[in-house]
């Protein structure tokens, strides 16, 4: 069955993910969707120091938002808010330095944050691709504990001060790659069998689904909504998946329209007026599972996956 998920994907990705699969789409977007001031408005977007973070910051800081990027590394994420201020002409863009696979420092940023801003729109978009398995000082693999737990940890932390909102958002960056995983609640952390970094990714990634759509059923006064950028020219592409960039790279999209989906849920009325909780691929609802691919789960184990990374994300709660 995997063979099955990964060919077809592969092909659906031909046509669809790359940048003439976007030139495609973009015949029916609405160019006012995007025609909006969200002057007064709070975003935070995490891993925004390069690739479709800094893109959707850009995009969101010239409409007049406020933007709050969450980076690892001050050097990049200082780089990356000169780049942003310059080109949008807007001083409302901040940095705040924090570790997403360390659930202390989630918990710790999300506490202070809350103490101190308002928060509109919550952008969950840093990501990590360890190709081999890795544990970070808290003995959680490095792919997981960025990925899903600290995806969860800050989402839950900030969902009281995002309820204090006018219409608050939460916008996640998934991945197509999820396509071609069955949520797997027994092995979360990849203890079992040989470890294989994409597929860790990709299961990571049908979490951060799962999550959207749970959050949505549980928190009716916010907008949850996934996505999949398509495949991008990004540095992290670049680095982690060198094969597939070096086979692809004619055909990959640019950073810019890799956001453009991201910043569509972000700011426009018209992605607010669509169901909480769904996955979106280039301003549109899609499907979460191929056909015939026999990757969905039964109800329990979505509520399941949710209840263990409550229990886990407590234990790291100061």
């Amino acid at each position: 069955m995997s063979f099955y998920r990964n060919t077809v994907w592969f092909l659906k990705g031909l046509q669809e993910y790359t940048n003439s699969g976007y030139e495609a789409a973009e015949r029916r977007f609405t160019p006012a969707d995007l025609d909006v001031s969200v002057n007064g408005r709070s975003f935070i977007i995490t891993g925004a120091n390069s690739g479709i973070g800094k893109a959707a910051a850009y995009e969101i800081a010239k409409r007049g938002g406020t933007v709050h990027l969450v980076c690892r590394n001050k050097d990049r994420a200082e780089e990356a808010r000169k780049d942003i201020v310059e080109q949008s002409k807007s001083e409302n863009v901040h940095v705040h330095l924090v570790d997403m696979s360390s659930p202390r420092k989630v918990w710790e940023f999300a506490s202070g944050f809350s103490q101190n801003h308002n928060l509109h729109v919550l952008i969950n978009n840093a990501g990590c691709m360890v190709n081999q398995r890795e544990l970070t000082e808290d003995g959680l693999e490095k792919n997981f504990a960025t990925n899903t737990l600290g995806t969860y940890i800050l989402t839950t932390a900030l969902i009281p001060t995002l309820k204090r909102s006018e219409n608050p958002r939460v916008i996640t960056v998934s991945s197509g790659g999820m396509l071609v995983q069955k949520l797997n609640v027994e092995d979360l952390q990849f203890e079992k069998g040989s470890f294989d970094g994409t597929m860790a990714y990709a299961q990571n990634k049908r979490q951060q689904v799962i999550m959207t759509e749970q959050w949505a059923t549980q928190h009716k006064e916010i907008h949850f909504s996934s996505m999949h950028p398509g495949w991008a020219d990004t540095p992290a592409v670049r680095s982690s998946m060198p094969d597939f960039y070096e086979k692809m790279k004619n055909k990959l999209r640019t950073e810019a329209q890799g956001a453009d989906t991201v910043v569509w849920l972000a700011v426009s009325d018209a992605a607010s007026r669509q169901p909480s909780g769904l996955f979106f691929q280039d301003r549109k609802a899609v499907s979460t599972h191929l056909p015939l691919a026999f990757s969905k789960t039964p109800p329990a184990e979505d509520q399941k996956l949710v209840n263990l990374l409550e229990e886990l994300a407590d234990k790291f709660k100061n």
